[in-house]
């Protein structure tokens, strides 16, 4: 009986064994097939992910154009607005004689009436700067602002609190937004 036992135990084996081989040999089948299919994609996943790919290139290019239009646009309306600045810069020397002129005391009937004519120069001159939206920049009993103020001279009056701005020694201009000249100003301390 043992022999028979022995006997049943090894064919028993002998036929897992061979059942085995057989499932390994179906699971290397299956799996050269697989590899197969990873080392050689199909046409259309080629395409699809060719697609994809053009795709992402075209949404960015149009961004990329979307973009440098936005910034276009800046930069035009920027230079629309300050275009003459370069000019009123040029300007405000003369402005600043014709005030200088306006401030000397003349004796005579002659030289009034100069006086007179040189006011009314004045006036065209700054009419044309406000209508380029130039504007002078308020100085006297305002608080010391450094980025329109410039302080030359420091000053000691009760009058007034501290940084305050005493006296006007120069006017200060902006074109818009833009400050062209700060003004220079006494402060007090």
């Amino acid at each position: 009986m043992s022999e028979e036992i022995k006997k049943e135990t090894v064919d028993e084996t002998v036929d897992t064994t061979k059942e085995t081989n057989e499932t390994e040999e179906i699971i290397n089948e299956s799996e050269a097939e697989t590899s197969e299919e990873v080392v050689a994609p199909s046409e259309l996943e080629v395409l699809t992910e060719k697609y994809d790919e053009l795709e992402t290139r075209y949404l960015r290019l149009q961004a990329d154009f979307d973009n440098s239009r936005r910034r276009q646009k800046i930069e035009s309306a920027s230079a629309a607005k300050f275009r003459s600045q370069s000019l009123v810069e040029k300007l405000l020397p003369v402005l600043d004689n014709f005030e200088r002129a306006m401030a000397t005391e003349l004796a005579g009937e002659d030289t009034k009436s100069f006086l007179e004519g040189i006011e009314i120069v004045q006036r065209q001159l700054e009419a044309a700067m406000e209508a380029e939206g130039v504007e002078v920049i308020a100085t006297v009993g305002e608080t010391f602002d450094p980025n329109v103020h410039q302080a030359v001279m420091q000053d000691d009056d009760k009058a007034f609190d501290s940084n305050v701005v005493t006296a006007e020694l120069q006017k200060g201009y902006k074109l818009k937004d833009r400050v062209i000249r700060p003004a220079m100003v006494k402060v007090n301390q």
